[in-house]
């Protein structure tokens, strides 16, 4: 059956056209070259706003058995599963002044989870907590990050406001010996590395951005000393000023209405559009709650990640914007009565069951903005997974706001900034206070987002061992870096619920160290031909996606629309998350350790 006889309501040719033509005018020859690192005279945009008390307290010499760098929910989810496994002597390093990671740091106005708080948070079983909300909101996510810190003993022993400078591997002790910004020399026998993906703020190199001299802030530090209010909003800071917010992705679109509602002026400065779709948020129906059977929560992480994944399952439990692409494909094949396609078919109708998703996104943006040039700059024009898809109720509403503009600059960017304003389009916006929501360091080398250094056996550096890029064993080990075990979606699982991602790494780690514990293993580390066989995996499955990839618009996806540039070795494991996480699965079952050394 053809597209047209489908009566899909829109031109699947035309539509393609269209993503092109907004794809290339996006493209930059300068990729991630574009953004400026925060360093030297722009430092202060990573400062902590959040330290009440600063900790001062004498170097650390001691020894630990495992060291967990990062107390977001990576570091949380290792430190608990490793206590559940028996481990006892765990020290957790953390920047922060506190756990929470990302939810530590980003406490912008409206912060929230854009995936249901029932799979994105995680050990709600083990600490039988029912959130308030279907998308539960900053503060309880970060209360959340303290429970689980409490509940496993996880303050003990811990390092808060230190920060890892670098890290050698003494082979003499068979220990990694830690340096931080305390002047602390200790040693662990093993160390997890919880960096996390989203942890070092990027500022965009827009010519003349420091020579502003108005209030500015990323908003990951948040300025409520300077707008009033709290993350619910009310910023009463802001009556008599007027603010440019630059970037519009996931942050943007929840801070923005808050923005809208409080500043004298608002301009919004858009590269590119973002998917807004349906938030439909509600409180937890706590007989629902309380009906659910033990188990529940893996359940529900399980089912959500197969459908978002573009697997299939019985039921949709979560049912909700995520998951309607994977509707839209059964729908399609239920009408052509056809469950036998080919992968070019199957590939061919995911690809119209996007284009369906998103012209109800663009229809929604039709139908909330009145200004019909507004809401036609508002429309995103890419496929719906090119860009990691917001969902919001006030968004699209803001731009109705008579002190809202938004400045469109047609896929360039901004011009410039001056010591007062923004150039964008060749016009001048003079504004009082800049907000920079321009997320975080995806495409990077691992070793500057990590923002340390790590050197291994014979004192050969990770920077230099992965010159040519990224080499691991099921993306946890590394050779040359024994004891030491990688945590995030470089060469393992990427999924749209990150946290599950990493509950499984998290299980597995602890899984090795029982293994060391029981069978008073010093020493573990990849064999070079198991390094070698999972990268040849990771690059040929690298590139499976490399057509749909190159085809969307420019974002931390697509290594900024220089796909072709992107080297492979970087990247997730290109199957499906669930089949990773079953490999993992299977190689703890078989029990003999394949792939390491072993002392």
């Amino acid at each position: 059956m053809s597209d047209a006889a489908l009566d899909l309501g829109f031109d699947p040719d035309a539509l393609r056209e269209k993503y092109r033509q907004e794809r290339d005018k996006r493209i930059r020859q300068d990729g991630n070259e574009q953004y400026q690192e925060v360093k030297g005279e722009f430092a202060h945009y990573v400062e902590d706003p959040y330290v009440e008390e600063e900790i001062v307290r004498e170097p650390l010499f001691d020894e630990v058995e495992i060291a967990i760098i990062g107390g977001g929910f990576g570091g949380l989810l290792a430190g608990a599963r490793l206590r559940e496994a028996g481990i006892k002597d765990i020290r957790m390093i953390e920047k922060g002044a506190d756990f929470g990671g990302t939810w530590y740091w980003n406490r912008y106005p409206g912060a929230a989870c854009d995936i249901e708080s029932y799979v994105y948070l995680p050990l709600l079983e083990e600490l039988d907590f029912m959130p308030e909300r279907k998308f539960t909101q900053g503060p309880e996510i970060l209360e959340h990050c303290r429970r689980i810190a409490r509940h496993y003993d996880l303050y003990d022993n811990a390092c808060l406001q230190t920060e890892v400078t670098e890290m050698h591997w003494d082979e003499a002790s068979g220990m990694w010996i830690i340096h931080t910004n305390h002047g602390d020399r200790m040693k662990a026998r093993f160390v997890a590395m919880s960096n996390g993906p989203l942890n070092r703020p990027k500022l965009p190199g827009i010519p003349g951005i420091e020579t502003y001299k108005g209030h500015s802030f990323h908003t990951s530090r948040w300025d409520y000393d300077y707008t009033g209010g709290s993350s619910k909003g009310n910023l009463t800071g802001l009556k008599d000023k007027v603010v440019g917010v630059i970037g519009t992705g996931a942050t943007a679109v929840q801070c923005v209405p808050h923005l809208g509602e409080a500043a004298k002026q608002l301009y919004v400065f858009q590269r590119t559009p973002s998917s807004i779709d349906v938030r439909n948020d509600q409180p937890t129906d706590v007989e629902w709650y309380k009906s659910q059977q033990p188990g529940w929560h893996k359940h529900r992480m399980e089912n959500f990640n197969t459908l978002v994944s573009g697997g299939f399952a019985e039921e949709d439990l979560v049912n909700d914007g995520w998951t309607e692409i994977v509707r839209n494909i059964l729908l399609l094949m239920r009408i052509e009565k056809n469950k036998n396609l080919t992968p070019e078919e199957l590939a061919a109708k995911a690809e119209l069951a996007d284009f369906q998703k998103m012209e109800q996104v663009r229809a929604r943006a039709e139908a909330i903005v009145k200004d019909p040039n507004v809401a036609e700059s508002l429309k995103p024009y890419y496929r719906q997974f090119c860009k990691r898809p917001c969902f919001h109720d006030d968004y699209l509403e803001t731009f109705n706001r008579p002190n809202v503009t938004l400045v469109d600059t047609q896929g360039k960017g901004v011009e410039r900034v001056t010591e007062t304003s923004v150039i964008a389009n060749g016009q001048e916006y003079p504004v009082d206070c800049l907000v920079f929501a321009t997320g975080f360091e995806v495409g990077t080398d691992y070793v500057r987002r990590s923002g340390y250094e790590l050197y291994g056996r014979d004192g050969v550096t990770l920077t230099d061992k992965w010159k040519d890029g990224a080499e691991t064993f099921q993306g946890f080990h590394s050779r040359g870096f024994p004891n030491c075990f990688f945590m995030g979606t470089l060469q393992s699982a990427f999924t749209a619920n990150f946290p599950h991602a990493l509950n499984e790494q998290a299980i597995h780690i602890a899984h090795l160290m029982k293994k060391a514990q029981d069978g008073n293993i010093r020493r573990m580390e990849a064999t070079q031909e198991a390094e070698d066989a999972w990268v040849d995996l990771i690059c040929k499955l690298a590139r499976m996606g490399e057509r749909f990839y190159a085809e969307c618009t420019p974002g931390y996806y697509n290594n900024e629309g220089q796909n072709e540039l992107r080297n492979p070795k970087n990247t997730s494991y290109g199957g499906k998350s669930e089949r990773f996480f079953k490999i993992l699965e299977d190689w703890r079952e078989e029990g003999d350790m394949k792939g390491l050394e072993i002392s």
